[in-house]
C-alpha cells in the first residue's frame, strides 16, 4: 500500500506519531484487521519493528489487539480517536490553567510583582520600547496590552485589520466593555455585514475613516503598539510592530488620532 507523502506528514503532525506509526496505522486502516506481519509487508516497515509500533499504538489508542492465534489487530475508528485526542488535550489544557491560576494565588507571585515593579522604575523610559514581528506574536502582545487596559483602548485599523481583531478579541472586548473600559475603532469599512464585525457593535465605538490607513493601538493613553507596514502587501508571517511605553509619545498620538480620525 502506497501512502502519498503529504499526507504521511499531515498525520504526523496532527496525531503526533512517528513515521512507522503511521505508516502501519493506516495500513491497518485499509484492511481493517491484520497480522503484524501483514501490516509490515503492506506498509513497508521492517517486521522487527512492526511489533514494538503495533504495541504503541495500541497504548496510544489507536489500534486493538484481537487475541488468538496468530494474534491480529483491529482499526480504531478514527473519529473516536480524534474525539479523544481533543478530550486528552482539553483535560491537559485545564489541568495547566488551573496549576497556574493557584500559583496568583501563593506569596511567591506576589513577590515576583514586587520585583517587577521595583526594576521596572529604574528603567529609562526610552528603553521600553521593542520591536514585535509576525501577526501571531504581534497578536499574542496585542491581547496582554489589551487585558491592562483600566480607561481607555484607542484602534486605527485597516478594514481587513478590523476583521481579524474582530475576530480574535471579540471576548476581550467584551470583558473590557463590561469594566468600564472605552473602546474606539476608525477603520476605513465598518459595515460589511460580516458576523465577526457585528457581534462586537455593542462593545465598542466604531467610526467610518474611508481615508484610514494606519495601524495602531493606544492603551490608556500610557502605551502604543503601531504596525510599520500596509497589511494588504506583506505577508502575516513579516508584520512588524514596534511597541513602546511612553506617557509622553502615546498622548499625543492619541491626541491626534481623536482630532482627526476619531
Amino acid at each position: 500500500m502506497i501512502v502519498k507523502e503529504d499526507l504521511i506528514k499531515k498525520l504526523k503532525a496532527s496525531f503526533d506519531l512517528n513515521i512507522y506509526e503511521v505508516k502501519i496505522w493506516t495500513g491497518l486502516l485499509s484492511r481493517g484487521l491484520a497480522t503484524a506481519g501483514e501490516l509490515s509487508d503492506i506498509s513497508n516497515v521492517p517486521r522487527s519493528r512492526s511489533y514494538d509500533v503495533l504495541e504503541s499504538l495500541e497504548k496510544k489508542g489507536f489500534v486493538m489487539m484481537k487475541l488468538g492465534k496468530p494474534i491480529r489487530y483491529l482499526a480504531v475508528k478514527p473519529d473516536d480517536i480524534l474525539k479523544r485526542l481533543k478530550d486528552d488535550i482539553k483535560n491537559k489544557a485545564d489541568t495547566k490553567i488551573e496549576t497556574l491560576e493557584d500559583i496568583k494565588k501563593e506569596s511567591i507571585f506576589g513577590e515576583l510583582e514586587l520585583l517587577y515593579k521595583q526594576g521596572i522604575k529604574k528603567v529609562d523610559p526610552t528603553s521600553l520600547s521593542t520591536a514585535i514581528k509576525g501577526r501571531d506574536a504581534i497578536y499574542i502582545h496585542l491581547k496582554n496590552m489589551l487585558e491592562r487596559a483600566e480607561k481607555s483602548v484607542v484602534i486605527v485599523t485597516t478594514a481587513q485589520g478590523l476583521q481579524r481583531k474582530a475576530k480574535r478579541f471579540k471576548s476581550t472586548f467584551s470583558k473590557l466593555s463590561a469594566k468600564g473600559v472605552s473602546i474606539r475603532i476608525s477603520a476605513p469599512d465598518i459595515n460589511n455585514g460580516s458576523k465577526e464585525i457585528n457581534d462586537i457593535k455593542n462593545h465598542v465605538k466604531m467610526r467610518k475613516n474611508p481615508k484610514t490607513n494606519a495601524r495602531f493601538i493606544i492603551i490608556d493613553d500610557k502605551e502604543v503598539l503601531f504596525m510599520i507596514a500596509d497589511d494588504s502587501g506583506i505577508h502575516e508571517n513579516y508584520d512588524t510592530a514596534i511597541w513602546v511605553n511612553t506617557p509622553y509619545f502615546t498622548k499625543a498620538l492619541s491626541s491626534m488620532a481623536q482630532g482627526s480620525l476619531l
